[in-house]
């Protein structure tokens, strides 16, 4: 008896699916704060968007996206949010103004600590980087897993900088105390601390005392708008975990002991507290 016969149009859909398949990477997003986070997701003008743009993720809890390998985009995780009534949803840091747990399109509002990611660039490396140019909100650490070439170095920053952050700079809100720390351009609007108006070259914009206070703590991270050379690392053929408030000893004795050839430190010990 003859088997059946596969239509054109699903072995069409085989195809593009097993493609799609051996054609992406995968971000698992891992909560080990103490609360409840809401990560969002803003894709690049020229990726498509990712599903979904925002979700909750409890205490302990992760969630692994699928993620297509020539993707480019931001990802963050919004706190202390609340959905007063449908359509009416709001986050006290990192909110991304669609009044809904997904972003659909809406990038966060500084301050936020920000994973940046463009896949597949240049040389078939992907370019990675946690930046708080646009100031912080929570610790956040990314960890390269299985890549075939490039330093493949973890980033991020893994302090606690809320509590210690410059009095200029923070952000309170009622109870919750000190809830992120703003960028000296958002605090001030000073073109200096922007790199904007007669400040907008490598040459003529240079790390201020702000940005110097996130790069101490955080050396790998972003830390002003020109700090490139310390701050983007690459990895090919990569999946990726982005965590959410990294525990502090882990971090010390696992990455930080880690011999993974960057230029900087993980963390600057001296700044480590609990």
């Amino acid at each position: 008896m003859d088997r059946p016969q596969l239509s054109a149009s699903l072995l069409t859909l085989l195809a593009l699916s097993f493609f799609s398949e051996v054609n992406s990477a995968s971000f698992k997003l891992l909560n080990k704060c103490r609360y409840q986070v809401w990560p969002g997701i803003l894709s690049g003008a020229n990726s498509a968007p990712l599903s979904p743009t925002g979700f909750a993720l409890k205490p302990g809890k992760s969630r692994t996206l699928s993620v297509p390998k020539s993707w480019s985009g931001r990802i963050w995780a919004r706190t202390l949010c609340t959905e007063y009534s449908p359509g009416n949803f709001s986050c006290v840091t990192a909110d991304c103004g669609s009044g809904k747990i997904e972003c659909a399109g809406g990038g966060a509002k500084p301050p936020a600590t920000l994973a940046e990611f463009t896949l597949n660039g240049a040389d078939g490396l992907d370019f990675y980087d946690v930046s708080l140019v646009d100031g912080y909100n929570l610790p956040m650490l990314v960890v390269p897993r299985g890549g075939t070439r490039g330093g493949c170095s973890p980033t991020g920053c893994l302090v606690d900088l809320n509590g210690k952050c410059p009095r200029a700079l923070r952000v309170r809100e009622g109870g919750w105390g000190s809830v992120a720390c703003r960028s000296a351009c958002e605090a001030f609007g000073d073109p200096q601390f922007c790199c904007s108006e007669g400040y907008a070259t490598p040459d003529t914009c240079q790390p201020s005392a702000y940005s110097l206070f996130f790069k101490h703590a955080c050396p790998r991270s972003y830390s002003y708008a020109y700090d490139d050379k310390t701050s983007t690392y690459t990895c090919a053929s990569a999946d990726y975990v982005i965590i959410f408030c990294p525990l502090p000893y882990t971090s010390l004795k696992v990455l930080g002991a880690r011999k993974d050839g960057a230029a900087l430190p993980l963390v600057n010990k001296t700044m480590m507290y609990f």
